[in-house]
């Protein structure tokens, strides 16, 4: 898909970050704009500044989490705007950098299974079908996560759903080309990115609630974590790479080129079947 004047975005976690980084680009290559998010809000506020740039937007506050929530969101759509030709299923939420595999709770592993997991799975199972029945060039990018490559400690489930995201966008490319279909795939694998993602919990629902404060030699994990993310590369940039990615009909797009090593050198470990060396493991550490 090289040409995106006039064709229908719709964007999950479109109020913040990555999400308003990809809503603001989308409006700059004349794109109509569909905005969903669960902060209400923010979700208003965005709406209104892209207005006020001019854009033809929808916004439509979804839990991404619910299936009902993504069905709604593809029906509006059609009946706004007729179509959709670029699936961005951004959202995501960690929760919280710090405990080790064993010490996160239930709640903790529902939550973030249901958004970075669930939501995308949803948004596959309604968009898709419309994507492949409109027979013109669309375009679906998944943000996963470089922990979605590289998996390090004290960040387990998310990890592990950034795993699950990269496999699904794996499978979901292979499967449209089997097909022959008109539907390009992208999956997304930032590194460390200025967003509130380490303030997830603000819109964790009250019935899976958080672990507790983390014991103070955890602690310091977390404080590593917030410091990186603040000092990460600007959603902007991520922006950027994505429509690159989509222009060069990229399976794959990895921010940040520092990550490729300790890729490269997991990928070696994985086929020579070996253990990773502490330095390998301290390379991975410093870098997530």
């Amino acid at each position: 898909m090289r040409e995106f004047k006039g064709k229908v975005a719709v964007i999950t976690g479109a109020a913040s970050g990555i999400g308003r980084a990809i809503a603001d680009r989308c409006v700059k290559e004349g794109m109509k704009v569909v905005l969903a998010d669960i902060e209400e809000g923010a979700l208003l506020r965005t709406e209104r500044e892209l207005k006020e740039m001019g854009a033809a937007t929808l916004s439509v506050m979804t839990d991404i989490s619910k299936e009902a929530d993504i069905r709604l969101l593809a029906q509006k759509t059609i009946q706004t705007f007729g179509a959709v030709h670029l699936l961005f299923n951004n959202a995501g939420v960690d929760a919280g950098t710090g405990r080790l595999l064993w010490e996160n709770t239930v709640a903790d592993w529902q939550w973030v299974i249901n958004v970075n997991i669930w939501g995308i799975l949803f948004a596959t199972e309604f968009f898709v079908p419309i994507m492949l029945k409109q027979k013109t060039p669309c375009h679906i990018v998944n943000t996963a996560s470089i922990a979605g490559l590289l998996s390090g400690p004290g960040n387990g489930i998310y990890s592990a759903s950034k795993h699950a995201v990269l496999s699904l966008s794996e499978t979901l490319y292979q499967e449209l080309r089997l097909i022959g279909s008109n539907v390009g795939v992208s999956v997304v694998c930032p590194g460390f990115v200025r967003t509130q993602i380490m303030d997830a919990e603000r819109n964790r629902p009250t019935e899976l609630r958080g672990s507790g404060n983390l014991p103070p030699e955890r602690q310091v994990i977390t404080e590593l974590a917030r410091k990186a993310v603040q000092n990460g590369i600007h959603p902007e940039d991520v922006a950027h790479q994505i429509f690159e990615g989509i222009r060069k009909g990229q399976l794959y797009i990895i921010t940040e080129p520092k990550f490729k090593p300790a890729i490269k050198q997991h990928m070696e470990n994985v086929l020579n079947e070996s253990n990773p060396t502490a330095s390998q493991m301290q390379l991975v550490r410093n870098l997530l």
